[in-house]
């Protein structure tokens, strides 16, 4: 599957909702997400920018590798997603063959579907809890993505081809000043 996302910095989550359910969008998710990245003890999945993750969300437990490409405009992944029945024999599986976790994150996520866009508002908890609450937008395309948030009062330069990782860094160095 490929995904192309943007994130939105510091939104104003009631705002974004309100004006999303007034174009009909559906709220489809409203629950903690929890993250574990792997990667190889020589970091070769973090330096190719490519993500393996094992993700709690809700009640579901997907185990994801992204072949990611940044653009100017977007990130854009070639997603490769599996159901997984059990985190933790999942973790001792990827643990068995080279694998160590390399961060844990958690989230509170709020969902919207509209068309063929998804709006993601995360905030997250514990360690990474300094970072304000942000809005990412998916859609098929870039063009799509900017139509929504101009439609929610956000201009392209607000659009950003960000990663978590990126997003973390940002965060970290402003706290730091």
């Amino acid at each position: 599957m490929k995904e192309v996302e943007v994130k939105i910095l510091e939104i104003d989550r009631p705002r974004i909702e309100k004006t999303l359910l007034s174009f009909g969008a559906r709220k489809i998710f409203d629950d903690q997400i929890q993250t574990i990245f792997y990667d190889f003890q020589n970091g070769s999945i973090v330096n190719a920018k490519n993500v393996l993750r094992l993700r709690r969300e809700g009640d579901t437990i997907e185990l994801t590798y992204k072949k990611v490409h940044f653009t100017q405009t977007a990130k854009t992944a070639e997603e490769y997603s599996v159901e997984v029945s059990n985190l933790e024999s999942m973790k001792q599986i990827l643990e068995n063959i080279g694998l160590v976790a390399a961060e844990k994150m958690e989230k509170h996520r709020i969902s919207y579907s509209l068309d063929d866009a998804r709006f993601d508002i995360d905030l997250y908890l514990g360690d990474y809890g300094y970072i304000p609450e942000f809005m990412e937008i998916e859609a098929e395309n870039t063009n799509l993505i900017q139509k929504y948030a101009a439609l929610l009062g956000y201009s392209p330069d607000k659009c950003l081809p960000w990663s978590t990782n990126d997003i973390i860094q940002y965060y970290s160095s402003k706290k730091k000043n």
